[in-house]
């Protein structure tokens, strides 16, 4: 069984869907004590981080979120869901995060050339926490943002992806792994990460630790 985190600003019934087709049960829940006795966690999210991070808080879900990546569990979060594991992000003012992993969510600054936010396909670069996931590297991935986490930490980049420059496109610390892009909207890329979270065989890199 899955649990899919429900703050009311996740894209859950697409994850869902997604998780469903690798054969395995997905239940979404905002209940604090259903996601702190969860075997596998999926963090989603489609919005602004302040707004993301206040829902979280309001609804008592920090502490079981933290509880659960404390103990290593297996966890995947989408977008806002990697994102809010920073310290800090800076959408719309200043807002803390969840502290998890050390760095800091910053807007694009690009030329007029490029839009943002970066919205479609890219492909992935693979980086050193990356080099177990059975991703290629020019992979396509699905992106929809207009904000970038920048580890502190550069050994917890699993992914990265260009545009108008080089960013993290996800994170990997032991059973923690979380994506800027959308594998749910990422047809069989991004099909076939879920599977592999779902069914455990995405091997746990112990070497890329952050405190």
């Amino acid at each position: 069984m899955i649990t899919i985190v429900d703050y009311q600003m996740g894209n859950l019934r697409s994850v869902q869907k997604a998780v469903e087709r690798a054969g395995v049960p997905a239940t979404i829940s905002s209940d604090p004590s259903e996601i702190a006795a969860a075997e596998r966690l999926i963090l989603p999210g489609v919005g602004a981080f302040g707004d993301a991070i206040a829902e979280i808080r309001n609804r008592d879900l920090e502490s079981p979120i933290k509880d659960f990546l404390a103990a290593d569990k297996p966890f995947l979060g989408i977008c806002l869901g990697l994102q809010m594991l920073f310290e800090q992000g800076f959408e719309h003012g200043t807002h803390e995060g969840l502290g998890v992993i050390p760095g800091d969510v910053v807007k694009f600054s690009l030329p007029p050339t490029y839009k943002v936010p970066h919205m479609g396909w890219n492909t992935v670069g693979i980086g050193p926490a990356g080099a177990d996931l059975g991703i290629a590297a020019q992979t396509h991935f699905y992106f929809v943002h207009s904000y970038f986490v920048r580890p502190t930490d550069p050994s917890v980049v699993a992914l990265t992806c260009d545009y108008g420059g080089p960013f993290c496109a996800a994170i990997r610390r032991g059973n923690l792994l979380a994506t800027q892009f959308h594998p749910e909207k990422s047809q069989q890329a991004g099909l076939q990460l879920i599977e592999r979270f779902a069914h455990g065989t995405l091997i746990s890199n112990s070497t890329a630790n952050c405190s």
